[in-house]
């Protein structure tokens, strides 16, 4: 664990690997970085998701220093039907929708600040001796609490996925066969001693399979190994069979609202009144979905995510006033999932095979996973639409008054200059907090609404690893650690498509992901996550390469796994700017008394000017970054 990191290691990409992260590409090839030989970022390690170089410049603009040094921009005399701020899936979709409805030759220009397509959608590739592995570095999968609407299951089908299809290349029985289950990762700094113990039940509010053993005896050995308090392990057997009401008198709508206004902390706490160790147990389950644990959750999330202490409370099982939407069943939308090996990046790449087939060629859904993208492809004037990456979009404005001009400027920097084109509409599909900065003409009360979207900071760690035996020996394929610096780790979901293969053997190499939301308990949301993103910002590659390796450690250490060893690169998907925020009873009042919110102002079009992004729906899920950019196109339409 403490040895020193060699520059062999630096260089390599073995255990450390952030320096191909952080190298510049223009150094390849001078304000054309895509052109270069060696350019292809899902195979980079290190410090990706918002890397170093993809966010200076939008820094800069929001401390107001960007236009001291930046220049008089240079006029590209480029000219576009459409230009879309922003190459996630929401700015890929609307570049479909776009073409679907002007047809296929419009001129569509789409800019992206970081060195590859797909925004959170990202691709993570690895080289393990002969193996070669896929990870998602940030969109999981094709699902979402509510059913995909008309226009996004229209998507997905338009670009050949066929979402009931996945049982086929999906092994569901690969880890049971192998007896592995989910797993608690008790730590000594919270609870007092290092143990890795059998989980009691099935986890939810995670992308990752935490699925408990079906033994009646699990929760009688959890009793026993558990390093928790005489009176913690009582109250835990009281939470799980006591049908006491604790709101008796109050009609099931009343307690609903009584419940959404406490956080589920505080019911454990000031109403059940359990143990300290037993907040502790739940307090990182719901990061998973909100990056925030259960003291900024309300109980009657809690009550919506099967979390106990509501058994005798005699709730109707209709959702109540300020519910999150992650946290009401459907049995549909539970039905409607795809993971790809490499997540909703295959989303991505097949949207880019469909603008640009030059990109990423292939005809089929299957043959994206092992295709390679050319990158020096994405931005060619023979394509009608061009993807210009490392491309940081500066100011938009209208070329005259907003309600009679007929095109917008765009300003992006690019290799340390200023360059501008203009095109007849555009549509910001970037980050809701980011606009006001970029396009000061908006009204104040919308600029407003944009800013208070706060994007929910998180980690997205993929470790490849050169074998999985630690994990076959203590029969875990997941673990869940509250106290730990990432409070998940699962085996990849076993997945072959497309003559891709995920590891079938213990032996064999596999890749581990690992999340972490930077919370900052007993505080408001927005303020965890802005302290959250803080820290991110300032938390160096090195020290969460240390983190990695001590929690691997002490997790897997008593089945033989040795970091030094075992590890064989590590892939470090910062997100500072995460998943969109989504409204939250304790903290946003608008959301329980109803009424117009602050997404429906921050997302009204303005002139030429439209507004996507999942932000635009305050929902973290691919299905709303598809609606908005449905949206956003048939505002821009109307116009």
């Amino acid at each position: 664990m403490k040895r020193n990191i060699t520059r062999r290691d630096f260089l390599n990409g073995v255990a450390v690997t952030a320096g191909a992260a952080m190298m510049p590409w223009q150094l390849f090839a001078a304000g054309d970085p895509e052109k270069a030989a060696d350019y292809y970022p899902p195979a980079l390690t290190g410090l990706r998701g918002s890397h170093p170089g993809s966010f200076d410049a939008a820094h800069s603009l929001r401390d107001g220093t960007f236009w001291d040094a930046a220049g008089t921009p240079q006029d590209t005399g480029e000219s576009y039907d459409l230009i879309i701020v922003g190459g996630g899936i929401s700015g890929l979709s609307a570049a479909h929708f776009y073409r679907k409805s002007m047809g296929a030759d419009a001129r569509i220009l789409i800019l992206d600040n970081h060195d590859d397509f797909g925004g959170h959608a990202k691709r993570n590739e690895f080289r393990v001796g002969n193996a070669f592995r896929l990870g998602y570095g940030g969109t999981f999968s094709i699902e979402s609490p509510a059913p995909y609407s008309k226009e996004a299951r229209g998507l997905i089908e338009e670009l050949g996925i066929d979402v009931a299809s996945y049982p086929k290349y999906h092994d569901a029985n690969l880890y049971r066969s192998l007896g592995l289950h989910s797993k608690i990762f008790f730590d000594r700094e919270t609870f007092g001693a290092d143990r890795l113990v059998v989980s009691p039940s099935s986890i939810r509010g995670g992308e990752e399979e935490y699925v408990a053993s079906a033994d009646r005896e699990v929760w009688k050995q959890f009793l026993v190994d558990a390093p928790l308090a005489t009176q913690a392990k009582s109250d835990l057997e009281r939470l799980r069979h006591d049908s006491k009401d604790y709101f008796p008198g109050l009609s099931s709508a009343e307690k609903k609202a009584k419940l959404a206004r406490i956080s589920y902390a505080a019911f454990l706490k000031d109403v059940v009144k359990v143990h300290e160790d037993v907040v502790k147990l739940y307090q990182a389950l719901p990061q998973g979905l909100f990056g925030l644990g259960i003291d900024a959750v309300s109980a009657q999330d809690a009550w919506g995510l099967d979390l106990p202490g509501f058994e005798g409370m005699k709730l109707d099982p209709t959702p109540g006033k300020g519910m999150n939407r992650d946290t009401i069943p459907n049995a549909e939308a539970e039905k409607y999932f795809f993971h790809f090996p490499d997540g909703n990046a295959s989303i991505a790449r097949l949207l880019v095979r469909s603008l640009n087939p030059e990109v990423l060629p292939g005809n089929s859904t299957a043959d994206i996973i092992m295709s390679k993208a050319n990158y020096s492809k994405l931005d060619t004037s023979a394509s009608p639409v061009r993807i210009r990456l490392n491309s940081t979009a500066v100011r938009v404005k209208h070329s005259g008054d907003a309600a009679t001009a007929k095109e917008v400027e765009v300003a992006y920097a690019r290799a340390g200059k200023v360059y501008t084109a203009k095109a007849k509409n555009c549509i910001l599909a970037c980050w809701h907090v980011v606009i006001p900065y970029i396009c000061e003409e908006l009204p104040q009360e919308q600029k407003r609404a944009l800013a208070s979207a706060q994007k929910v900071p998180l980690l997205y760690t993929n470790v490849a690893l050169r074998n999985w035996t630690s994990f076959q020996k203590l029969n875990t394929n997941a673990v869940y650690a509250p106290g730990c610096y990432h409070t998940r780790m699962a085996l990849d979901l076993p997945v072959s498509i497309g003559g891709y293969e995920c590891a079938h053997k213990p032996e064999e190499p596999i890749v581990v992901h690992m999340m972490k939301t930077p919370c900052k308990p007993g505080k408001p949301s927005r303020e965890q996550h802005s302290l959250g993103r803080i820290e991110l910002f300032n938390t160096t590659f090195e020290t969460m390469e240390r983190k990695i390796r001590e929690q691997l450690a002490r997790t897997l250490g008593s089945g033989g796994f040795d970091p030094a060893r075992d590890i064989a690169a590590i892939t470090v998907n910062r997100w500072p700017h995460g998943y969109a925020y989504e409204y939250n009873s304790l903290f946003d009042s608008f959301w329980l008394e109803g009424g117009e919110t602050p997404c429906e102002v921050a997302r009204k079009t303005f002139g030429r000017i439209a507004i996507a992004n999942a932000d635009a729906g305050a929902y973290a899920y691919t299905d709303e970054a598809i609606n908005q950019a449905w949206r956003a196109v048939g505002d821009i339409a109307k116009s």
